[in-house]
């Protein structure tokens, strides 16, 4: 490996970009709470903020006065200096959020997924994502990175999400450079939605400080995101986490085979109201109907509930098998109302495992893909803003 030259302005980048990173992570701090916390010198630390200051990545803030000595300026990272956009497109529902470089949220919006055609909702995306910009007062030029999470799993290499079966057509060749186009100016990642429900519950809910997290999004679909310390697993292929591909004989003939998604058409919504209605529960239903029913003491409802929650255990004892996790959230649609059958679930772990994780519901529940997203594109940009500002 060639050795890379030492380089003055080098030092002063890793100088600068160890304040920002300090402030951003310990809160506002005075020039000589920085030296103190960081191990450089005054002088060092005057220079670095100077340079900061004069590119717009950091910005005074107040003023403290210590018992002993002069008046000292506070500095904190300058959230204005640039923007991220997060997307996350469900077959029910659609939401869009643009956020500052601190990760506050100044505008968002929820959308309820009617479109029929994957290019509808490709449209959808992308209005979405301009009306967010313009209710926060954002350019586009002005938004460094965006994120998608969707069902599916996305391949870098064709750049197109394969798997998303329940958004026809979404896996279209040249479809996510559509939207990439349409967007105008930011870079746009695409990760599976349940990956991004996981960081985002790492990020900002039940996940916070696990070493190794797991997150089983059930909704529409069925799926598992993975974090382990702080950094998502996503498998050689992208595919980590797709349980829903593993065979069940839930709810069918004992000789039919294992088909492809079997578990996730045990585990999901749509499973809820099949059972419901087989049981004899009439009107318009919907999983949030059997639950909420459920939750009102209706037997039918209550005894669909109490199997679901058995074929949820499955999954989570599996998984816990398998990865050994601190600690497992259960979130999307369905895990909403966790609580109504997480005895079941954690009386399958006692059964079936001498592991004990911690299992919750989420503490975001719709907007964990959302922040997860957010996450994501936070992760991306801050470095390239200071990269932007500093070494140019």
């Amino acid at each position: 490996m060639e050795e890379v030259p030492w380089n003055r302005q080098r030092l002063r980048s890793n100088n600068e970009w160890l304040l920002l990173e300090q402030l951003r992570q310990a809160g506002p701090a005075s020039r000589a709470q920085l030296a103190r916390d960081t191990g450089l010198s005054k002088p060092t630390v005057s220079s670095a903020l100077a340079t900061l200051l004069r590119n717009g990545l950091v910005r005074e803030m107040g003023t403290v006065a210590p018992e002993r000595g002069r008046t000292a300026v506070l500095y904190e990272p300058d959230p204005t200096a640039g923007y991220v956009l997060g997307l996350d497109i469900g077959r029910a529902n659609l939401r869009a959020a643009v956020a500052d470089l601190s990760g506050k949220v100044l505008a968002r919006i929820d959308i309820a997924n009617r479109a029929r055609t994957a290019s509808a909702v490709a449209d959808i995306a992308v209005r979405a994502a301009e009306q967010v910009c313009e209710t926060a007062g954002v350019t586009a030029d002005q938004v460094i990175h965006a994120t998608l999470g969707s069902p599916g799993v996305f391949d870098p290499q064709d750049g197109r999400m394969h798997f998303a079966v329940n958004l026809p057509g979404w896996g279209r060749a040249g479809l996510l450079d559509t939207i990439r186009a349409r967007l105008g100016g930011p870079e746009l990642t695409v990760h599976n939605d349940a990956n991004l429900a996981a960081l985002g519950e790492y990020v900002f809910g039940a996940g916070r400080g696990s070493r190794l997290f797991v997150y089983v999004l059930i909704g529409t679909g069925l799926g598992v995101g993975i974090v382990s310390q702080g950094e998502l697993f996503t498998g050689a292929h992208g595919a980590a986490g797709e349980v829903g591909f593993l065979p069940t004989t839930f709810g069918a003939p004992e000789i039919e085979p294992p088909r492809r998604g079997a578990l996730e058409e045990a585990v999901s919504a749509e499973a809820v109201v099949k059972a419901a209605r087989a049981q004899g529960m009439t009107g318009r239903l919907t999983a949030k109907r059997v639950f909420d029913e459920a939750r009102a003491g209706h037997p039918i409802a209550a005894n669909v509930v109490r199997q679901e929650g058995e074929r949820v255990a499955l999954v989570v004892a599996a998984v816990t098998a398998v990865l050994d996790p601190d600690v497992i959230a259960l979130g999307g649609g369905l895990g909403h109302s966790a609580d109504l059958y997480l005895d079941e679930i954690r009386a399958a772990l006692q059964r079936s495992t001498p592991l004990r994780p911690q299992v919750a519901s989420s503490e975001l529940g719709d907007d964990a893909v959302l922040h997860g997203a957010i996450a994501t594109a936070l992760r991306i940009a801050r470095p390239q803003v200071f990269d932007r500002r500093v070494q140019d």
